[in-house]
C-alpha cells in the first residue's frame, strides 16, 4: 500500500472511493472494516490538505489591469 503522504490528490481520491465502496458492500469482516476506516480517514485528511493548498495557490494568483493572470504572489507562512 502506498504511503498516503506521497499520494497525489487524484490517487488518494480514487483509493478513498474504492474503500467506501468496500465498506458500503457490507461484505468486509469487522477487523478489516476498522483498518479500512482508519486508512479512509487518513486519505480524507490528505485530500482536504491538498485542496486547501490548491485553494491557497489560486487565491495568490494576481491579475493585471486587463483581468489576465500576470503571475502568482508567493505564499508566505508566518
Amino acid at each position: 500500500m502506498k504511503d498516503v503522504a506521497k499520494m497525489s490528490f487524484e490517487e488518494a481520491m480514487t483509493e478513498l472511493e474504492a474503500l467506501v465502496g468496500q465498506l458500503e458492500s457490507g461484505n468486509v469482516p469487522l477487523e478489516e472494516s476498522i483498518e479500512l476506516y482508519a486508512r479512509g480517514d487518513a486519505l480524507k485528511q490528505h485530500c482536504e490538505q491538498k485542496l486547501a493548498e490548491a485553494e491557497e495557490k489560486v487565491a495568490q494568483i494576481t491579475k493585471g489591469a486587463d483581468g489576465a493572470a500576470t503571475g502568482a504572489t508567493p505564499v508566505t507562512y508566518d
